[in-house]
């Protein structure tokens, strides 16, 4: 399994900033995984770091975009029905549908680093219509400090690319202590935000 992983790998990055952007895109291999490669494509001179990154956010953000259609035209039930070849089952829909519905818009920014809801929030969002705007906006913004970490790590790693997940643990605990700690400070904001004052 890990060679024709390598395999694929090998012929995404030979394809340039392209194929780094349509792994991400079609993400059937993990996104950590490509862009750790990618910034082990870095080390050896292939591409440049800048180059990684765009088209690491591009890829990352027009396979959201996808999802986010996906709800806003197919809506729950096709989801439900489909959704299984897109590696989303009934327990991402239930759980991503309840993080947007509690915390509204924002979770779009924070949702990306977290397991299980990080692709699946998505679709949520389009089945409330947000403004496709807003949503690319949120998901391009993420999607920057999560390709920098991973091609960082990669770059770090160099041939031991292959070890990213086990590498990537002791940084994503922190990481998503701090996303929680913000979805508190966000829900709590939100809570008590004060209605304006009409004249």
């Amino acid at each position: 399994m890990e060679a024709v992983i390598i395999d694929v790998l090998e012929w995404l990055t030979g394809l340039g900033y392209v194929g780094i952007a349509i792994g991400l895109m079609l993400e059937v291999i993990p996104s950590e995984i490509v862009l750790a490669y990618g910034g082990y494509m870095v080390v050896l001179g292939r591409i440049e770091m800048l180059g990684a990154v765009l088209a690491g956010v591009v890829g990352g953000t027009l396979a959201q975009i996808f999802l986010y259609w996906l709800g806003s035209i197919g809506g729950r039930p096709f989801l439900e029905k489909y959704g299984k070849y897109l590696f989303i089952n009934k327990h991402h829909l239930d759980l991503s549908e309840s993080w947007f519905e509690k915390y509204g818009s924002g979770v779009i920014f924070g949702a990306r680093f977290i397991p299980v809801v990080r692709h699946a929030i998505s679709i949520p969002a389009g089945i409330a219509k947000m403004s496709l705007w807003k949503f690319t906006v949120y998901t391009a913004a993420a999607m920057i400090p999560w390709t920098i970490l991973f091609l960082y790590l990669g770059m770090e790693l160099g041939s031991n690319w292959m070890y990213i997940k086990e590498a990537a643990k002791p940084m994503m605990t922190p990481l998503i202590c701090i996303i929680c700690l913000a979805f508190v400070v966000y829900f709590v904001s939100r809570r008590f935000k004060k209605p304006p004052i009409n004249e």
